[in-house]
């Protein structure tokens, strides 16, 4: 292949990169798999995946559950929910995998985030709460060094 073709096709690929990633921004409430993903962008699941990580860094599914995380902190903020409420909003179907995975992003289960975050975010702007509750994963806070204080 040369450097022209394959220049072409990494944009190709980077073009159906942006369209799964797309998606899973606008349907992560919805039951989505790697396989659904990739047959989407007529691509093997291996190959979405390998991708998909060398473009972003996470695993399509990584990237999937840190979003559904981000809308379970915003719905746990906001209040008026249950956990399992929250849980199923979001498109998880176990409750144990949702705790366990809000727990692993955020370093607290979702109950305890709930009471914590309600006075923490009190007389924000969402857009700033937003940023500010934005979930870092444990190992990359610890490789990011101190954060702002």
């Amino acid at each position: 292949m040369t450097t022209r073709a394959s220049a072409t096709q990494h944009l190709s690929d980077l073009a159906r990169l942006r369209r799964v990633r797309d998606r899973i921004d606008r349907e992560y409430a919805l039951p989505l798999d790697v396989e659904a993903l990739a047959r989407g962008v007529n691509m093997s699941a291996g190959h979405l995946s390998r991708r998909f990580r060398q473009a972003y860094g996470e695993s399509p599914y990584s990237y999937l559950m840190t979003r559904r995380i981000e809308r379970a902190m915003a719905l746990l903020r906001r209040g008026g929910l249950s956990v399992t409420e929250v849980c199923f909003e979001v498109g998880c179907s176990s409750l144990g995998t949702f705790s366990t995975r809000f727990t692993e992003l955020v370093g607290v289960p979702p109950s305890v985030y709930r009471r914590q975050a309600e006075r923490a975010t009190e007389g924000m702007p969402s857009c700033v709460a937003k940023q500010v509750t934005r979930p870092v994963r444990n190992r990359e806070a610890s490789a990011q060094g101190p954060g702002l204080d």
